[in-house]
């Protein structure tokens, strides 16, 4: 451990109040802003994504706040602690509120992934392209727990020993999802908005034309998750001290990226397996009327070659 330990904690605890506050709430209060404006009408879904939401929202609350309490008790209770906040921080890194901590934060992945995985599933409709995902999110589970139970120990640190072995197989599970699941869920946007591009007429196709943008795609694919989550298990593999500031990064946007995808769906303007199906028919229609009407002139093309013109009788 070195001062860019204290340096990087410091900027995590800073920047995740930023965040909390200027993403993570407002992105909340509109959601619910907008779950709100049809209460009369809510269907078990609109309930269920309030309860997923909330749920999340009190999961990387208590993880802020063991962090926000942990600096404090580090930097201002503690602050003539023998060997400095250094010391402070070997000596008490398994300290009961930061396994809380810890714990909220491998919960609220396994929300955040679960979220993912359906979110593949909507823009594929196709149950096999989730099977790869899905073993991984079994093995994240595991190891999570495992993980949980190993830096929670007394006297056990989370960046030194099997705590920290451990914990490199946990966030290269659980993140290898992530990035799968982006890129999955990116690919089929991006094949789906070409293809729409070059059928503007397809059924469907003008209204999914706007679900298929850039914005709309890194919103939906949950890039920023994915990106914080590899700079996270970089640094971390790596025993940089930065993981810690890497770490409070991934913590958020694995809260913000699925605020925004339930915040779009509870509006009306995320991809939904209706509206996925009706794209992927439209567009294998339009391509079945394509190759109707390229045969139809081949064979009319063939006909007229084998026609003699001196043989045809003007009447």
């Amino acid at each position: 451990m070195s001062s860019l330990l204290l340096n990087a904690y410091y900027l995590a605890v800073n920047f995740n109040a930023i965040l909390y506050g200027m993403a993570e709430l407002v992105i909340y209060g509109l959601t619910m802003q907008a779950l709100f404006k049809h209460r009369k009408a809510w269907t078990r879904t609109d309930k269920f994504y309030m309860a997923f939401s909330t749920a999340m929202l009190c999961l990387i609350t208590i993880y802020m706040s063991t962090e926000a309490v942990f600096g404090q008790e580090m930097w201002v209770v503690n602050a003539d602690f023998p060997g400095g906040a250094l010391a402070w921080f070997a000596e008490n890194a398994d300290v009961w509120y930061q396994t809380l901590g810890t714990a909220s934060s491998v919960f609220l992945n396994m929300l955040s992934d679960a979220l993912l995985i359906y979110r593949v599933f909507v823009v594929w409709t196709d149950y096999r392209v989730i099977a790869f995902p899905c073993l991984l999110y079994v093995a994240s589970i595991a190891l999570g727990i495992l993980e949980l139970y190993l830096s929670g120990k007394p006297n056990a640190d989370f960046f030194v020993g099997k705590a920290m072995q451990l914990g490199t197989a946990y966030w290269a599970s659980t993140i290898s999802l992530n990035v799968i699941a982006t890129c999955i869920i990116c690919g089929r946007l991006t094949y789906l908005g070409r293809a729409i591009e070059a059928a503007r007429n397809v059924k469907g196709g003008k209204a999914a034309v706007r679900y298929t943008g850039t914005v709309s795609t890194v919103v939906e694919s949950a890039l920023p998750y994915s990106m914080a989550g590899l700079a996270f298990l970089v640094s971390f593999g790596i025993g940089s001290d930065l993981a810690v500031m890497f770490g409070a990064f991934y913590g958020l946007f694995s809260c913000i990226s699925p605020q925004l995808i339930i915040m779009r769906i509870v509006s009306g303007t995320a991809w939904t397996r209706n509206r996925t199906a009706e794209t992927v028919s439209g567009l294998e229609f339009q391509n079945l009327e394509g190759r109707v009407g390229s045969a139809a002139t081949g064979v009319a093309s063939e006909v007229a070659s084998t026609i003699d013109p001196k043989s045809v009788e003007v009447v």
